[in-house]
């Protein structure tokens, strides 16, 4: 698959759905709760398991249906600290038996927990942007801020230089518009009256 990856479907209701493709409406809504700690973790990782998951469940941003994407990014960083302190005692280059000098297999383990940590990270909201781009309590918006009705209207300017307003589905009358009512969306609609 080409191109970003897929946004969840509560970010994109929030967005507006600013590229229009359809999403799921019987999206499945997991369940809260706080996953349990797999047994296969190291020390490591189950240390970073417990710094996390407590918090990650409180945010909203993961629930109990969410433990192998937290397992896998724990797994990453308890392989990546396993690595740099390996690092820490051999060199980074050596030379092999045949005199070629090579890097330490260790920091490509290192780069590559690393890259996938990131990966994991931004999956479940651990990087400033990624936390920007989550929303995880969608009530949670301000009440002023939340649109209740859209009004779709035909405006026109009739013959005798009044402006008037219909109801798009032709229910109601035709009246003058009135330009001190609230609210009106000028900005959403290139008009030219």
């Amino acid at each position: 698959m080409s191109g970003p990856p897929r946004k969840p479907t509560a970010w994109r209701r929030m967005e507006g759905n600013r590229g229009k493709k359809a999403w799921n409406r019987a999206e499945p809504i997991p369940p809260e709760g706080v996953p349990d700690c797999p047994e296969h973790l190291g020390e490591e990782a189950r240390a970073e398991w417990y710094r996390l998951v407590d918090t990650l469940a409180t945010m909203g941003v993961i629930t109990i249906v969410d433990r192998a994407v937290l397992a896998a990014y724990c797994q990453a960083y308890g392989r990546w600290v396993e690595a740099e302190q390996k690092l820490k005692e051999a060199p980074l280059l050596f030379k092999t038996p045949s005199g070629y000098v090579q890097q330490s297999p260790w920091l490509n383990i290192a780069n590559r927990q690393m890259e996938l940590m990131g990966r994991y990270m931004a999956e479940i909201g651990l990087t400033p942007a990624s936390r920007s781009r989550i929303v995880a309590h969608a009530d949670a918006m301000k009440a002023e801020d939340r649109v209740e009705r859209v009004e779709m209207v035909f405006v026109w300017k009739g013959e005798d230089g009044v402006i008037y307003e219909q109801p798009m589905d032709g229910s109601g009358p035709k009246v003058p518009h009135d330009p001190d009512r609230e609210p009106v969306r000028r900005n959403l609609l290139n008009t030219n009256l």
